[in-house]
């Protein structure tokens, strides 16, 4: 079984993950081009019984950044760790930057291609979609 790490920049705050992660997808969405400061979110999304936290916990802030989405990062050095979801208790949103290892799957796509930074340009062969995928709003775009 796979297991990852990841922290903060500072490294008061460090957690674990127990398993694989699911689809890994870059999200180009406003919100977390806003809470990363870049083009997009490399992330994927796990069950909340394969995440733990290993140290520093009481310097956790969080952050409702929707109405069902908590976004949680570190009150010392304002890392961005962990979505939570009010409506979906059983999953937990990972952004990839800090992890310390490489996971086993690859980035598989790119989403809410729609609202993608202006003066970004998608330069990879994988797919496109403007919304999550899998939901109705989702249509798929062909990479050039």
């Amino acid at each position: 079984m796979q297991k990852l790490t990841g922290k903060c920049l500072c490294e008061a705050i460090e957690y674990e993950i127990a398993g694989e992660l699911g689809p890994i997808f870059n999200c180009h969405c406003s919100k977390c081009r806003r809470w990363h400061g870049a083009a997009f979110r490399t992330r994927a999304t796990i069950k909340s019984s394969q995440f733990k936290w290993l140290k520093g916990e009481e310097h956790l802030s969080r952050y409702h950044s929707s109405e069902n989405n908590v976004k949680s990062f570190c009150s010392i050095c304002g890392s961005n760790l962990i979505s939570t979801y009010d409506d979906r208790p059983d999953k937990v949103g990972i952004p990839l930057g800090g992890l310390d290892q490489n996971p086993n799957n690859k980035v598989e796509g790119h989403f809410f291609v729609g609202s993608k930074s202006p003066w970004y340009e998608i330069d990879d062969d994988l797919p496109q979609y403007e919304a999550f995928p899998g939901s109705e709003d989702s249509v798929m775009e062909t990479a050039e």
